[in-house]
């Protein structure tokens, strides 16, 4: 065969040109039969352990695990590593129950169950921590940090099991610090938080002046700390967290045994600085209870840590976890009625779960939408304004949201006489509960019968106008006040006299908001002229103290509205109002609880 030399030079020679003279990638990569370039994938995200250590926490162990399951990360890239132990209660077989039902979905699962003992031989109580439980818990967290290390995951989660996590990005968040050590902030009802910005010589909290600004989000954004603990992520591929430890304690530890300040010292030792972040809000956790207090005391804290949560989330238990519902109970009413508008599905939903977490039976009563009524309705059914009545600070009449509101209290006021109830309580619709509500509120309605006291109403949540004149205390009676002029309906027990009472003053043909009525009633109120109009002002009222009811929202917070002031005048419908902008904060501002005396 003859081999044209020539010819294959020149061949090269024009390709070559043709190379060089091409600008277009995809011209290039045809004349060299080449597949156009791809973008590269997406990384993987990081690998993650989540720690979950459950002693008697069958009451949190539901919701806990409900926002675990939440989280808005990948679960292939979760392992789960869990524990119980020295449990009194059904932890051990509804964290198992859980497993079972979610060891699919995620990368591993290890379990390390234990039935007994069911207590430690040296603690006085289920609350009580012995150094025999903190070597124990100490243990257990190490043995969760070695099997992170022994899976090769990039960072661990340690979360306690009554600790709710109700942002489901919490944990991209945190990793997204890049940090060694990082926690979020959680919230409790007191300024109790997961990290201290002081330590005492004997390694306790010491408040210093950067700790309130932070837990109140004055300062916002991830802080250097000498403690984190409850919920914390770390970093296991940085080199210094090969150095942190909880058992043994480091070989200079000088504390007593305690985890948390045992992991925070390895940490100083190992160069690691703590942090905590508070950019967003990424959970709860109920305050810790001192060493004498019951498991049935632990239950109602986490509930009330519940029912914060829900004012903004919606908290539904694990759907992997079987929980037989709480009979809930009236706490000694004949009836427990909860005031809701048809249309504010929002309050009533969260109302109900908040309700029955705390185990109450309540019967949902609809309430009169003011927005929805004309004058010709008005008319039909006697309703006139109070003459002269305007509202203290804006100076507004009345309007008809607060018809409506109104409407709703006497309806119940009807159906307590027309039924003969001896004992209801009225609970609208935006409040919050204090904790323990339940076992606080019957302890107080026992000691009133147990007293003999003599009474129509009982404001268990109400807003003070007259600070200066301390209320005082009823003889007898613990925690019972005689109360001043007051404003709010947020909830009041009513008895059967009392409701009588409230119906013979007639006051549909003569209305001012109920919260201005009732003080006109128990004669308290400043305005003698309203007073004139109603000629039995005897209504024996007295008030719970501390309070147990606070609203949801206040005044300029986010999430604060009112069906009853935002509305219209109750003759103009032309005419609107909105409380934020006819008049100042102070009829809402927020009042801090007093402590709760036994």
């Amino acid at each position: 065969m003859h081999f044209d030399f020539v010819g294959f030079r020149l061949y090269f020679v024009i390709l070559a040109g043709r190379l060089f003279l091409h600008t277009s990638t995809e011209e290039l990569a045809a004349d060299l039969h080449l597949q156009p370039a791809r973008p590269e994938s997406s990384l993987l995200k990081p690998t993650v352990l989540i720690t979950i250590l459950a002693r008697n926490a069958q009451h949190s162990l539901p919701y806990f695990l409900g926002c675990i399951d939440r989280l808005d990360y990948p679960k292939d890239r979760i392992a789960i590593w869990a524990a119980s132990d020295h449990s009194m209660d059904n932890s051990t077989a509804m964290l198992q129950e859980w497993l079972r039902g979610v060891q699919h979905l995620y990368h591993s699962v290890e379990w390390r169950p234990a039935e007994q003992p069911s207590s430690f031989a040296d603690e006085e109580g289920p609350k009580h921590w012995p150094n025999s439980r903190f070597t124990h818990i100490m243990k257990l967290k190490q043995a969760a940090l070695r099997a992170a290390r022994r899976l090769w995951t990039d960072y661990i989660l340690f979360v306690d099991s009554d600790n709710l996590l109700t942002n489901r990005h919490v944990l991209n968040d945190m990793i997204a610090e890049n940090l060694t050590i990082v926690a979020p902030m959680l919230e409790s009802k007191s300024l109790y938080s997961n990290f201290w910005c002081g330590i005492t010589p004997q390694g306790y909290y010491r408040r210093t002046p950067e700790y309130i600004p932070i837990r109140k989000w004055k300062r916002q954004g991830c802080f250097a700390v000498p403690m984190v603990h409850s919920t914390y992520l770390v970093d296991l591929r940085r080199r210094a967290s090969q150095e942190v430890a909880f058992y043994p304690p480091h070989p200079q530890y000088p504390y007593h045994l305690d985890d948390i300040m045992a992991f925070a010292f390895s940490a100083r030792q190992a160069g690691v600085q703590m942090y905590v972040c508070n950019k967003d809000h990424y959970g709860y956790f109920p305050v810790p209870l001192a060493q004498d207090q019951t498991l049935k005391e632990e239950e109602e804290s986490f509930a009330h840590t519940l029912t914060e949560a829900l004012i903004d989330y919606t908290m539904d238990p694990s759907q992997y976890v079987h929980t037989a519902p709480k009979e809930p109970g009236k706490m000694g009413f004949d009836e427990i009625f909860l005031i809701n508008l048809k249309r504010r599905s929002d309050r009533r939903e969260r109302m109900l779960s908040s309700l029955s977490v705390l185990g109450i039976n309540a019967t949902l009563t609809e309430a009169v939408d003011g927005k929805a009524l004309n004058s010709s309705e008005l008319q039909s059914m006697g309703i006139d304004m109070l003459p002269g009545y305007k509202d203290p600070y804006s100076e507004r009449v009345l309007t008809k949201g607060e018809i409506g509101c109104f409407l709703s209290h006497y309806n119940i006021w009807k159906q307590v006489v027309q039924q003969e109830l001896q004992l209801v309580l009225a609970l609208e619709d935006d409040v919050r509960f204090e904790p323990r509500f339940y076992s606080r509120l019957a302890a107080i309605m026992n000691s009133v019968m147990e007293a003999g006291l003599e009474w129509d109403l009982i404001y268990v949540g109400r807003k003070r106008l007259q600070a200066k004149q301390p209320d005082h205390w009823v003889k007898g009676v613990r925690n019972l006040v005689h109360p001043g002029y007051s404003y709010w309906t947020l909830g009041y027990a009513l008895s059967l006299s009392g409701a009588k009472k409230l119906l013979q003053a007639k006051p549909l043909n003569k209305m001012l908001p109920v919260d201005e009525f009732l003080p006109v009633m128990f004669n308290k109120h400043p305005e003698q002229e309203y007073m004139r109009y109603f000629e039995q002002r005897d209504l024996r009222v007295f008030s719970v103290e501390p309070l147990l009811l606070f609203p949801t929202h206040y005044t300029g917070e986010p999430g604060y509205f009112s069906d009853t002031e935002t509305s219209t005048i109750w003759d103009d419908e032309k005419i609107e109002t909105d409380w934020d902008r006819d008049a100042p904060k102070h009829r809402h501002e927020q009042e801090e609880a007093e402590p709760w005396s036994l």
